[in-house]
This record gives structure tokens, sequence and C-alpha cells, in this order.
């Protein structure tokens, strides 16, 4: 039997491209002719017997087969990343200041930090939890270097006056409810549980309600994700989210079983600061790459 060794340089291009939203960023990126990436990409779906994108509109799509190794790519790629840096070294020194929002800081995160302290003893990362607001805050002001952030829409937020990200997911917003289910009676003021304004999981909540006339009210504002989960489970209201690292008392509920409004997806982005990149950011920017599908998408 004949076993296909799939092409590492293809695999790279058609991640960055799928992460960039272009082939041609991609090409930008990767320092390639547009060309010379189309031969990777055909060569690539050769060995894979299936095409991988399709055209969406202005932009692209994955078909199935795109679909299914998207996550596989990214984890090939890590690795390799990973075996070359502990092969080549020398092992790397400095510090990343990373931000991530709440919803990620006690679920994936510890599994994805532990191996790369392990993998690089001389890099000092600091981790900051922090609202949406003050992620991108940080990160424009370089009080932080790398971040992952909410972005409203389906398209790569246009106010951010950065670079493009490094890597993009649209993730569904979901309303959250008690594991028992919630049952909002058709004439009943709907309880909210939310975060303070600005949030962007809000924005998309009142707008959905306020567009299918379902009045509402806030019942327990709070900073802190746990205390939003609690107040749920109390069975104060409900909240709106992703469906990611739900405690066990909570769930995603449907939005007929509910008579609730359907809800638009929401952007996680993964950005850097420009001026702060190096060998480690990128490192560490790698891995989160390859974790954030598989991790999240599960």
């Amino acid at each position: 039997m004949v076993v296909t060794n799939l092409d590492l340089d293809a695999l790279r291009s058609f991640v960055t491209g799928i992460d960039l939203g272009s082939f041609a960023k991609a090409a930008e990126r990767l320092d390639r002719s547009p060309s010379a990436l189309s031969l990777q990409l055909r060569k690539l779906e050769g060995q894979l017997g299936q095409p991988l994108t399709r055209k969406s509109g202005r932009g692209l799509a994955l078909t199935e087969a795109g679909e299914a190794l998207l996550g596989p790519a990214r984890r090939l790629l890590a690795l390799n990343d990973e075996t070359l840096a502990i092969v080549r070294g020398p092992a790397l020194a400095g510090r990343v200041r990373l931000g991530l929002p709440q919803d990620f800081a006690e679920t994936w995160l510890p599994g994805l930090l532990g191996p790369f302290a392990r993998q690089n003893p001389g890099v000092q990362v600091e981790v900051r939890v922090e609202t949406n607001a003050a992620l991108l805050a940080g990160l424009h002001a370089g009080r932080l270097d790398l971040v992952l952030a909410w972005e409203s829409g389906a398209v790569p937020s246009e106010a951010w006056p950065g670079p493009a990200p490094l890597a993009r997911l649209d993730l569904p917003m979901a309303w959250i409810g008690p594991r028992d289910g919630f049952v909002r009676a058709l004439d009943a003021t709907l309880p909210l549980v939310a975060f303070a304004a600005p949030c962007l999981f809000r924005q998309a909540g009142l707008r959905a309600l306020d567009g299918a006339a379902i009045p509402w009210r806030v019942a327990f504002a709070s900073p802190s994700l746990t205390g939003l989960w609690a107040a749920v489970a109390a069975g104060l209201g409900i909240a709106l989210r992703v469906p990611h690292g739900l405690p066990p008392t909570l769930r995603a509920l449907e939005p007929a079983e509910a008579n609730l409004p359907a809800l638009p997806q929401i952007g996680l982005a993964l950005r850097a600061h420009d001026a702060q990149r190096g060998p480690a950011l990128e490192r560490l920017a790698g891995m989160l790459r390859a974790a954030m599908a598989p991790k999240l998408l599960a």
C-alpha cells in the first residue's frame, strides 16, 4: 500500500488562507506568488481527491473536506514547528503578555500554557483575563502583546485600527439557561443576566429581542462570568454567550423551547500588537491557532 504524505507547505498555505480569509493575503504573508500558492492548493486537493474550498460571495467557504482538514492541519503544523524549535534551538527567551476573555480562562487555556511553559522555559507568559473592551484597549496601547477578542458580525471588525487577525473563528451565540430548561410566557417580560454595557453579547441579545418585540429587563449584572452563571443557575434569568465551557448546571437553550429569537454568530479573533511580534509571540500564537478550532468547535 502506497502511503500519501501531505505537503506541509501546502497545508500551511491552506490554513493561512483560511485564517486571513483570502489566498492572495496568504501569498503575501508567506512571501509567495499567488500562482505558486494556487499550485500548492491544487496539489493538496489532488492528494486528497476532493476540493477544499468554494466561492461564497466575495469570500471563501470551506467544503466538507476542507472543514475536516482544517483542525488536523493546524495540529500537524504546530507539531512541525514545535519539533523544529526543539531540534534547532536555541531556546526562546523573552516575555509575552496574553489577554483573553473569561470564557476560556478555566477551560482549555491551562492545557495550552502548561505544554508551552515546559517547551519554552525561558519565555515568561503573563496572562490577563479582562472584558473585551479592556483587551482591545490594552493591545492598542501596547500593554498586551497577544489577545483573543470577540468581534461582532460575520467579518473582521473594520473598527480595529491594527493589522488583520492572525486567526479568526465564527461561533454560534446561544441563550443560556438552567439545565432543566426555561419557559417564558408569551406576555411576560424576559429577565436577562448580562455583563454591563458595553458588551457585544448584550448588544446582540437586545437587538434580537427588540426585533422580535419581546419586552426585557436586566435582572442581574456582573463583571464576572462566574457571577453570571451563578445567577442563571439560581433562576434569576437567562444569559447570552457561546455554548463553550458551561458549568454542568447550565445548558444552551433551543430558541423555540423558550419562545426566543434566533441569534447571529460572533467572531473570535486572535490579534497581535505588530510592534511586539517576535519568535516567542509567534510560537505561542501558533499554539493558540492550533488549539482554537478543535477545542472551541468540539
